[in-house]
């Protein structure tokens, strides 16, 4: 396993990379022989470390990662991980053959990306590998009206027919904007808009090596079409529902990687009817414990959940009290406890349990955001179960 860096401090987020197997393995075994699975790893995976996350993930049967930003990619491959990756959110024109330097793919948002790309291909790379994004009712990147595609083919003739060998079309992809619920009518829509675009590729005799429609929510959804061979896993490869109805619907459990720890920093006896933190927006009703805690929402932990939610210590639920600061927050205890008692914020301890789910309905969020949010500065912890080994 990666050596992990040192760190100082007494909060860490735990990553069990045994879960991200599982996750990348059940849908590998589900799907298809002939699909691949894109781990999509953007936003430093989600909060979870794109590098280990990407390097389980791998191991696990996915052949490509996907990501948002050329930086994300570059790191990457500065850890010597050699996979096709997708950059697959606009990247401007003038760092194309940085991309190309790199080996990463890149996604072509619109035509006018397209306009004078030979400008922007460098001959001492390999070829500029791109994937064309279609914009089917999602209404954020990618063309949106045939026609746009018949003259986006026509300067893709044009380039090729010339002396542009440095310059391969990839693949070809959309984006649903409501996999993840019930009613299916719409992403049936962006499936049948999807097809007339891959059917006008098949009648202009343009055959492209990917083609990708399924985030985490539509991969079983999907799994009849029979033209995709390469799925999108996001949300779900860290063990977190889409939604509700994804739960229900999918056909094997997720494992949650991410859990969330600290230790008591100081613990005191506080008289009644004194006020706590910021604004003394919590005021004692008798003699309490007051418990303090080296976290806050500079580390991602939301200052909205000041007086709104809790903490498990020895197995036992304890809230939050006063206003999250900076760097620290406070809860209110049942007794006296000893400095540096561990303390977890998300995950079991005993029968009780904080999952990522209920402190995203606290703030009335989705999921996706909770572990996004963690800073940099919460060091994270990997191990695996499996091997009882910890780094």
């Amino acid at each position: 396993m990666r050596k992990q860096a040192p760190y100082y401090r007494q909060t860490w987020a735990a990553i069990n990379l045994d879960a991200i197997h599982h996750n990348v393995s059940s849908y590998y075994q589900f799907l298809k022989k002939e699909r691949e699975i894109m781990a999509v790893v953007k936003a430093d995976g989600y909060g979870h470390g794109a590098i280990q996350v990407a390097e389980e993930a791998l191991a696990a049967g996915a052949t490509w990662l996907g990501v948002a930003l050329l930086e994300e990619a570059i790191e990457l491959r500065q850890a010597g991980i050699k996979a096709p990756i997708l950059l697959m959110g606009y990247l401007a024109n003038e760092y194309f053959s940085i991309a190309q330097s790199y080996d990463v793919s890149i996604t072509i948002t619109d035509i006018e990306s397209f306009i004078d790309i030979e400008k922007y291909i460098s001959a001492e790379h390999s070829a500029l590998r791109f994937h064309l994004k279609i914009d089917t009712g999602m209404g954020r990147l990618g063309l949106w009206e045939e026609e746009q595609l018949d003259t986006f083919i026509s300067l893709y003739k044009k380039y090729t027919q010339r002396s542009h060998p440095n310059l391969m079309w990839e693949g070809i992809f959309t984006h649903f904007a409501t996999a993840d619920e019930r009613d299916q009518s719409f992403l049936e829509r962006q499936i049948s808009k999807f097809n007339e675009y891959v059917a006008r590729l098949q009648q202009e005799k343009i055959t492209v090596p990917y083609i990708h429609l399924s985030n985490s929510a539509g991969i079983f959804r999907t799994e009849a079409l029979q033209y995709a061979n390469l799925v999108r896993l996001g949300i779900s490869m860290y063990g977190l529902y889409p939604s509700a109805n994804v739960r229900e619907e999918l056909p094997f459990q997720l494992q949650e990687a991410f859990t969330l720890h600290t230790k008591l920093s100081l613990v005191k006896k506080v008289d009644s009817h004194v006020g706590i933190s910021y604004g003394l927006t919590y005021r004692t009703k008798k003699e309490e414990w007051i418990g303090t805690l080296p976290i806050g929402y500079a580390d991602g932990w939301d200052r909205n959940l000041s007086n709104a939610s809790y903490v498990l210590i020895q197995g036992k639920r304890f809230p939050i009290v006063g206003r999250i600061c900076m760097d620290q927050l406070m809860v209110r205890l049942d007794q006296e406890y000893s400095r540096d008692t561990p303390v977890t914020l998300i995950g079991k301890q005993g029968d009780q349990e904080i999952k990522i789910d209920d402190i995203a309905n606290t703030l009335n969020t989705i999921n996706y955001e909770i572990p996004c949010k963690l800073a940099k500065r919460v060091p994270r912890m990997y191990y695996k179960e499996s091997q009882n080994e910890k780094q």
